[in-house]
């Protein structure tokens, strides 16, 4: 028979239940294309440069799935050479990945997902709940779960002359 302080010492051993992940996407601003975001197209602004359709938040979400399951990262699934993923819905790619994730890890839980996207432009704060909505039917996670800010940078670097945004990405989840 084995012990609590076994269990818990075995799970230590393989790497535990809980995993952490990180996530970063940047990309130009380019007059050619609609922006899109989390899923949802942000209208009155440009869009990103991209091989995809250039969704920064989803794409450092991506990330953050898989770092935390130590899996292959965006660039390796989606490589910006394979015509295959030319002008794909980001959404599509997040749906790929789930499918892979639960493929390998079936007791997959997203426990929570905090989201930051660094631009001078469009502002966040009137699309957040959208986004959190969004996010939270892509990922099958209750909204409470999610966290969107949109943080400026002040002005300063590539960022600040508006030549284009980033998105940070952390969270947690159970296997």
């Amino acid at each position: 028979m084995t012990s609590k302080s076994d269990n818990a010492k075995q799970k230590m051993d393989t790497g535990g239940d809980c995993r952490v992940g990180f996530g970063f996407d940047s990309h130009r601003f380019s007059h050619d294309r609609k922006l899109h975001l989390c899923g949802l197209e942000i209208p009155d602004h440009p869009g990103l440069a991209g091989h995809s359709d250039a969704d920064c938040a989803l794409h450092a979400v991506i990330d953050a799935l898989l770092g935390a399951l130590a899996l292959p990262d965006i660039g390796e699934l989606f490589p910006s050479t394979d015509p295959k993923w030319k002008g794909v819905p980001s959404r599509l790619l997040v749906q790929t990945v789930l499918g892979l994730v639960l493929q390998r890890f079936p007791d997959f839980e997203l426990v929570n997902l905090d989201l930051t996207l660094i631009t001078e432009s469009p502002r966040i704060a009137p699309h957040k709940e959208a986004m959190i909505a969004s996010l939270s039917e892509l990922l099958g996670v209750p909204r409470e779960r999610i966290s969107v800010k949109g943080k400026t940078n002040e002005g300063m670097g590539w960022i600040g002359k508006k030549e284009g945004m980033a998105a940070l990405c952390a969270l947690s989840a159970r296997i």
